[in-house]
């Protein structure tokens, strides 16, 4: 069973987006998942609970970490975790246990870029991380293209030694998402392209060995 990660100490940066979408997309391709909210707001969960109103679409298995034992059913092909914010120190080796692969996103904010940085040094700390048995990257997050920010946050995720994949615009589609429980690879793919082709990277990354243990 792989074992995806979405994580960072700063809250509203897009954790939920990602983990989201990312369970979609290994649904769509006829993998089963399970998708574990360890946030007590239960974003993740509220999105599951939103795609109950379709037919026809992928099911994904949802978890309530904060209740539940972290165990799948049998057969489970993805886990993919959404961690809340604040997690910090020994709770962080404790939810990186079995973690392969782990991602960050990170807004175009000073507070933001500020806060990443110190995180990443507690990660680098960790003995899953420095042994290379979880690998990281970064996601920018929310961002305008042409801004200054995020030409500043590109620069600042550049100077990290850390993978960074890909740039996800600031979109409404993100917020239809949240709000029907459809993923953007479930959407028109005239309304998503533009978006979807910004997860390209992301998916390259998770395919490949450079997302894998050592």
């Amino acid at each position: 069973m792989r074992i995806i990660m979405v994580m960072n100490a700063k809250g509203g940066c897009g954790k939920t987006t990602l983990a989201t979408n990312l369970a979609c997309w290994f649904a769509d391709q006829d993998y089963k998942v399970t998708l574990a909210d360890y946030d007590p707001q239960g974003s993740s969960l509220d999105w599951l609970e939103a795609r109950k109103d379709y037919e026809g679409i992928p099911e994904i298995t949802g978890l309530n970490a904060l209740k539940e034992p972290l165990k799948t059913e049998r057969g489970t092909d993805y886990l993919i975790i959404d961690v809340p914010a604040g997690v910090h120190g020994k709770e962080i080796n404790s939810m990186l246990k079995r973690v392969e692969s782990l991602i960050i996103p990170v807004l175009p904010s000073p507070i933001d870029m500020r806060a990443a940085k110190r995180y990443l040094t507690e990660l680098l700390d960790s003995g899953r991380v420095s042994k290379k048995q979880t690998r990281i990257a970064f996601v920018a997050n929310r961002v305008r293209e042409k801004s200054v920010a995020y030409h500043e946050l590109e620069d600042f995720l550049q100077k990290q030694n850390i993978p960074v994949l890909t740039a996800l615009r600031e979109s409404t589609n993100y917020l239809k998402s949240a709000e029907t429980g459809l993923s953007l690879f479930e959407m028109p793919r005239t309304f998503v392209d533009r978006d979807l082709k910004q997860w390209d990277p992301i998916i390259d990354w998770l395919d490949s060995k450079k997302s894998m243990p050592v």
